[in-house]
């Protein structure tokens, strides 16, 4: 069952609108257009191994690690998926909930001297967002902790996405800082790329490929009370991408996935047939392409 209802992302929603104006990014800057180069993943022996680092916007209504399992199965890409998420924490507290776990993991070694071929780092909105030197000492002290055992992994920093929805007028200011901080992480941290979430979701926002994500006049890619979490068409999306950045190449996506049954308390995940949870997939999959 989903613990949405323990979930107090108000607290969340204020101290990123305090924290606003000490972002590097000015109120009317444009979108970040430098790119940064590819991670080069190190040759692994036997199958590759991904770590997903984050809160609920890596699993929540849908889960990044688990789409992306199904999604890489249905390539024939064998990957072994790891995880440590909390919900509603930053970088720096996941590590202290999962610390027995997580220095476990990092203890251990493949014979190809690389535990972790691949690492997803998600910071939470208020860090990301509202404190950039935060942001950089989390991922800073995560990644040296990864090194131990996995010093040559590629590591993806993952953009987050406006926290606010597409029609508030303040929507493109806060897209703009969250892009702007997450490039900053990725220049500072070795073997990095961005996992551009926050662009792709931005594209299906703006109608890229004749998406459209009003739905009987309801948003499809997200939802939430007081933070926007995504939904199968956000989850699809994200699932496509991730497959996409990693890999290079556009996936074959299965035609079931565990997708979201719901928004309340009582809804869960399960395996649904795609062209009946998912609006557009073909228009999603392209973005997630563009947005490699």
């Amino acid at each position: 069952m989903m613990k949405k209802h323990i979930l107090l992302f108000s607290i969340a929603t204020i101290l990123f609108t305090s924290c606003k104006d000490k972002s590097a990014t000015a109120e009317n800057q444009t979108t970040t257009e430098e790119t940064t180069e590819r991670p080069k993943a190190p040759k692994a022996e036997g199958s590759p191994r991904i770590l997903f680092i984050g809160n609920s916007h890596t699993e929540f209504f849908v889960s990044a690690p688990i789409l992306f399992g199904e999604i890489c199965k249905a390539n024939n890409q064998p990957m072994n998926v790891d995880q440590l998420v909390t919900m509603g924490v930053s970088i720096d507290e996941i590590y202290n909930v999962h610390k027995v776990e997580a220095e476990q993991n990092f203890a251990k070694v493949d014979k190809d001297g690389n535990y972790y071929d691949y690492v997803i780092i998600q910071e939470s909105t208020p860090v990301a967002g509202g404190e950039p030197d935060k942001y950089k000492s989390n991922v800073d002290m995560i990644v040296k902790k990864i090194h131990k055992n996995s010093p040559d992994t590629a590591i993806y920093i993952y953009e987050g996405m406006s926290p606010i929805p597409f029609t508030d007028p303040e929507y493109k200011e806060y897209y703009d800082i969250m892009r702007t901080n997450a490039v900053e992480v990725v220049k500072t941290t070795k073997n990095a790329g961005l996992l551009r979430v926050g662009d792709a979701v931005n594209d299906a926002y703006k109608g890229k490929k004749d998406y459209k994500y009003l739905v009987a006049n309801k948003d499809n890619l997200r939802y939430g009370e007081n933070t926007l979490h995504l939904l199968n068409d956000g989850g699809y999306l994200q699932g496509a991408l991730l497959f996409a950045t990693i890999f290079n190449k556009k996936p074959i996506m299965p035609k079931a996935l565990t997708l979201s049954t719901g928004t309340e308390d009582n809804d869960d995940m399960k395996k649904q047939d795609v062209n009946e949870a998912i609006s557009n997939p073909k228009a999603l999959e392209e973005i997630a392409f563009d947005n490699r």
